[in-house]
């Protein structure tokens, strides 16, 4: 039975986390005879520059459970982006952030939750990942887990959006979700995650998505493969989604 733990960190660098409880993805039980086996590679965004942001804390945090479900994880910095169509996408953050978007096999969103809604900095981030390259969709068929913060009482309303925009770039987006309120209560001075149920469902997510990912990506071909677009040629499909705003 193989099992998926890279040893890339180690359950000391998981105090909250009962080792008698956590327990490596059987990707046995997930893959299939010539499904591909390297390492599940995700892309990790957040939607705050605040020198302590709690959505990169949780997203951090998130990290590093990934990395010990056995994952190769990259987090993007959202520092210096630009504004969308505000410059050319040759930008080196817009291609940096293109490559990882297209190099990844899921994805995890983290954001704060300001006015009710999704940060701009959240929003600018996944505007600049096209929906189609060259008539090839870069997001389509690949996982995706949401989660937020936010300074107040329990909120739903990013995770929702988030989920939306997840459909909308054809993702698989995974039934468990994290919200964590009053996030400054959250977390030490040492910026890490304190024990809670808060932390259990973080865990929870992290947990699904690797499952998820394992699952869906040797099929994701397939599972992404429409009649509507097979009379399409590729073409077609490059400037229909690629087509200039009204």
């Amino acid at each position: 039975m193989t099992k998926a733990n890279t040893g890339q960190v180690s359950l000391d660098d998981l105090p909250n986390i009962d080792p008698n409880n956590i327990q490596p993805i059987d990707i046995e039980s997930l893959i299939g005879m010539d499904d591909p086996r390297h390492p599940p590679k995700i892309l990790v965004l957040y939607g705050s520059l605040r020198t302590r942001s709690f959505s990169k804390l949780a997203a951090e945090e998130a990290s590093r459970l990934l990395r010990w479900y056995g994952c190769e994880v990259k987090m993007f910095d959202p520092s210096g982006l630009p504004l969308p169509d505000s410059v050319d996408a040759e930008h080196p953050k817009v291609q940096e952030l293109r490559e990882l978007a297209q190099w990844s096999e899921g994805m995890l969103w983290v954001s704060p939750e300001r006015h009710g809604s999704m940060t701009s900095i959240m929003k600018a981030q996944i505007d600049w990942i096209p929906l189609s390259l060259g008539g090839v969709r870069p997001t389509q068929g690949k996982t995706l887990a949401v989660m937020q913060v936010s300074g107040g009482s329990q909120s739903f309303n990013t995770v929702n959006q988030l989920r939306i925009l997840g459909r909308w770039m054809r993702m698989i987006t995974i039934p468990n979700q994290s919200s964590i309120p009053k996030a400054f209560l959250e977390f030490t001075e040492d910026n890490r995650m304190d024990m809670s149920p808060l932390y259990l469902r973080l865990v929870d997510v992290c947990e699904e998505l690797v499952k998820f990912t394992w699952l869906t990506r040797g099929r994701s071909a397939y599972l992404t493969d429409r009649y509507s677009e097979r009379v399409e040629s590729a073409e077609a499909v490059s400037q229909r989604v690629n087509q200039k705003s009204l």
